[in-house]
């Protein structure tokens, strides 16, 4: 019946209260059987909207996240900031096999390399766009140094920090969009 296929489905559901829906949903196909019944239950489509196909970069809209030219993400407020590469950037690479992060407490000035990824293609440097010092470094990128590749900007995050460099010679989204077009007409 149609309420067995809506109750199992495989996605998890993706707007509030869908949970429950879902819960109320398994009771009543449940009902339905112990009853013998053909039960039509009414529930509101928005409880079966499907995940948005796309998802931009896992950013939220309002963090404040800027771009270096050498392709690293730097979101920061506050004080603290949290780096990783671009998407960009984890494409150009190619499948990260290790990383190298640095010590927590260790300080950098701006354009000082900060890491280094090796993958199947190269090694690619990590450069810090601002002056700051370590105080977290991403653990699960030891046993997983992919995240860099499928979650450059949500689980695959380098090291977060506390900066007193000033990011305002960093781009934001659209510059540094504008920036991509213009390296790619240059090759």
């Amino acid at each position: 019946s149609r309420l067995e296929r809506l109750a199992d489905r495989t996605t998890p559901p993706t707007t509030p209260g869908a949970e429950a829906m879902a819960s109320i949903m398994r009771a009543a196909l449940c009902a339905s059987r112990v009853s013998g019944l053909a039960t039509r239950v009414r529930m509101p489509q928005a409880a079966f909207r499907p995940a948005p196909l796309f998802r931009p970069l896992g950013l939220r809209a309002f963090s404040d996240v800027k771009f270096a030219p050498t392709h690293e993400w730097f979101k920061s407020g506050s004080g603290e900031g949290t780096l990783g590469i671009s998407d960009f950037a984890q494409g150009q690479l190619g499948e990260v096999v290790y990383v190298e992060l640095p010590e927590v407490g260790a300080s950098f000035k701006a354009k000082e390399t900060v890491c280094t990824l090796e993958s199947v293609k190269a090694v690619g440097e990590v450069y810090a766009p601002v002056d700051f010092e370590v105080t977290e470094v991403n653990e699960k990128l030891n046993d997983e140094p992919a995240l860099v590749n499928s979650s450059p900007q949500e689980d695959g995050w380098l090291v977060k920090v506390k900066f007193s460099g000033d990011t305002a010679g960093l781009m934001d989204q659209a510059a540094y969009d504008k920036h991509l077009e213009s390296e790619k007409k240059e090759e």
